[in-house]
């Protein structure tokens, strides 16, 4: 089914913890997000009043909408139980923790939002994962380029 990730998050941040949670969306954001239409990019979570907002999320207008269709980056509410909200809104009153939605999904025709509790990442971390990420694909390029070689001899 669909899933949409933010590949961004895992890149920027370091994910300490996840959370399942379901979002609450109108008739025609859920319409439009079946087809494959949001975007996680620059979107993150807040606790505010002991609730959790998912904030920046862009879900493209449904286009056989009609005049109630949806605005693209409103404020979305998300659905965790109350023990949940406390702990986390505990762990984001911490220095550098921030809410970060990792990927979108469906469970049983239900949108869910697994949200990561991270931490920013520096500029040298971020330039060794780049570093580790050519590594890995270069040796694939060499496994393949043997496997080839093998087949042939």
């Amino acid at each position: 089914m669909i899933e949409i990730n933010n590949r961004r998050a895992r890149f920027d941040y370091e994910v300490l913890d996840t959370y399942e949670c379901g979002i609450s969306l109108t008739g025609t954001e859920i319409k439009s997000v079946k087809n494959g239409n949001a975007n996680l990019t620059d979107s993150y979570a807040i606790v505010r009043n002991e609730e959790i907002f998912l904030l920046n999320m862009h879900i493209s207008e449904y286009t056989e909408g009609s005049m109630f269709n949806h605005e693209e980056r409103r404020t979305r509410k998300l659905l965790l139980h109350k023990k949940e909200i406390l702990k986390i809104r505990d762990k984001v009153n911490l220095d550098g923790i921030t809410l970060v939605p990792l990927k979108l999904y469906f469970v049983k025709n239900k949108v869910k939002i697994l949200l990561g509790l991270a931490k920013g990442k520096k500029v040298f971390d971020k330039r060794e994962a780049i570093k580790k990420r050519d590594m890995e694909l270069e040796i694939k390029k060499n496994m393949k380029h043997w496997q080839i070689l093998t087949i042939h001899i």
